[in-house]
């Protein structure tokens, strides 16, 4: 199960109430909020997890939430809660980055099903993201010439082409080839193309 939690927000008392059950006995933690403005008060970027939102509620409206928490650059995943004449809408919010949206009245079991998988991404997403920041802080230790001589074992190069291409001798190269492979963490030219992949660029700069 994710670590994340979902995020509630429904104006009706009673339908926060039966989710906050419902989403406990399947073992997802869960919280609620009785409007968008008092979620936003709340709100943190460090929050992880997703949010389920009222797309009609009194005062601002779940969409205009979804709005706002996407100009602050949130990126969890978004499931609407609508009503059938919501769905145009809703379906306009999921061309827009919302995770799902479904129609009241609800079934149970879907519902919970749909936010564990938005759990799950949210969570892939974090991942990710450290990933990138750890890449980021192993790439800032390079030197210059390291970061040539990265890209020219990117490039499937072998020590002697680097060496004459660079004017530096093989035993520089294969110095060099070392620490880059410890900054980065890996043990293989394989190991470190995989890494920057996963990183999202094999450019080094």
């Amino acid at each position: 199960m994710s670590t994340g939690q979902a995020h509630l927000v429904d104006d009706d008392a009673a339908i926060r109430d039966a989710l906050l059950w419902l989403l406990r006995t399947r073992g997802i933690a869960a919280a609620a909020w009785p409007s968008a403005e008092a979620f936003l008060a709340d709100y943190r970027p460090e929050m992880s997890g997703c949010l389920i939102l009222d797309i009609r509620m009194s005062g601002m409206t779940g969409l205009e939430l979804f709005d706002v928490l996407r100009a602050r650059g949130c990126a969890l995943p978004v499931i609407f809660l609508t009503g059938h004449g919501d769905v145009p809408q809703a379906v306009k919010a999921l061309k827009q980055g919302a995770f799902d949206f479904i129609e009241k009245p609800f079934n149970d079991n879907e519902l919970a099903d749909r936010v564990i998988e938005a759990l799950k991404l949210d969570e892939s997403r974090r991942w990710r993201d450290g990933l990138r920041a750890e890449i980021e802080e192993r790439l800032a230790t390079l030197t210059e010439r390291e970061r040539e001589v990265m890209a020219a074992i990117l490039a499937g190069k072998l020590n002697k082409v680097i060496a004459d291409e660079l004017s530096i001798a093989m035993r520089t190269v294969e110095a060099h080839r070392a620490r880059i492979f410890e900054k980065m963490g890996v043990r293989s030219a394989v190991e470190l193309a995989q890494r920057l992949a996963a990183y999202g660029s094999r450019d080094s700069r």
